[in-house]
């Protein structure tokens, strides 16, 4: 059983100027293995600065509050430490990676975490059984990463990812974003395997529910203007699909990304 724990973080970007622009006021939060905690908000209302400060990106200045991971001082580590220790972020806009094979990429990869390099004929099935669960072409794993891929086959190789590499804490950054209905189906089937094994805790930021319809999370929180505003179940996402955030933006103060 793995925790992480999120105490009062505050967060601010750092502009072209070189001013601090503060964008996280405070939250707290509590992830354990096997749960999975959606975050939802409007746009500019700092989530994927929470994912991305959790990650490690020199973009975003930690200026107050904790996150450990199992007891361990996450702000302490660098990005790779970080992933070491059991942390992944599937991106919203996953990069690519030129000259560099997804193949090479996550046995490289997995070899950091595990300390030894898998074996390459046990890893080459389990390789290519991920992708196939994945509705992904192995012959895939012999591009570069994310290199000509389209938005859906990027978010199905986040979600490889986070199967071969079994994380103890996954952040999913609208993951959602620019899928079609198959595509969401088949994205939110792995990430109900990854659920399901209960090895690992879930943060799935989005902005709207239809992702919620096929991975059922345990605990929805609302977030506005840098911080988390309502909690609750399953029956908050509900709400909000009704009713939208109008209510909580009311002396919200500015809000951004």
């Amino acid at each position: 059983m793995s925790t992480l724990e999120i105490r009062d973080l505050q967060v601010s970007v750092k502009l072209p100027d070189g001013e601090l622009k503060p964008i996280l006021a405070g939250v707290n939060l509590t992830v354990r293995s096997g749960e999975t905690h959606a975050i939802m908000g409007p746009n500019g209302s700092g989530k994927s600065t929470l994912a991305y400060s959790l990650a490690g990106h020199p973009k975003y200045e930690v200026t107050g509050g904790t996150v450990t991971l199992d007891g361990e001082d996450v702000l302490a580590m660098t990005v790779d430490e970080r992933a070491r220790a059991g942390l992944f972020l599937a991106m919203q806009y996953p990069v690519e990676v030129p000259g560099v094979s997804v193949a090479n990429f996550l046995r490289t990869a997995k070899t950091a975490i595990d300390g030894e390099a898998p074996k390459i004929r046990t890893w080459g099935k389990e390789l290519k059984g991920a992708m196939e669960r994945l509705h992904m072409d192995p012959a895939f794993a012999q591009r570069n990463v994310n290199e000509g891929f389209s938005g859906g086959e990027k978010k199905r190789h986040e979600i490889v990812q986070m199967e071969l590499l079994k994380p103890k804490m996954a952040i999913l950054d609208e993951t959602d974003s620019g899928l079609d209905v198959d595509a969401l189906r088949v994205v939110s089937e792995g990430v109900n395997r990854v659920r399901d094994t209960g090895d690992t805790g879930l943060l799935l930021i989005t902005h709207y529910t239809r992702i919620l319809r096929y991975v059922k999370p345990e605990f929805v929180h609302v977030f506005v203007a840098g911080r988390i505003v309502e909690e609750g179940g399953p029956e908050l996402a509900e709400k909000l699909e009704e009713e939208g955030y109008e209510r909580y933006l009311t002396g919200a103060g500015p809000a951004s990304a």
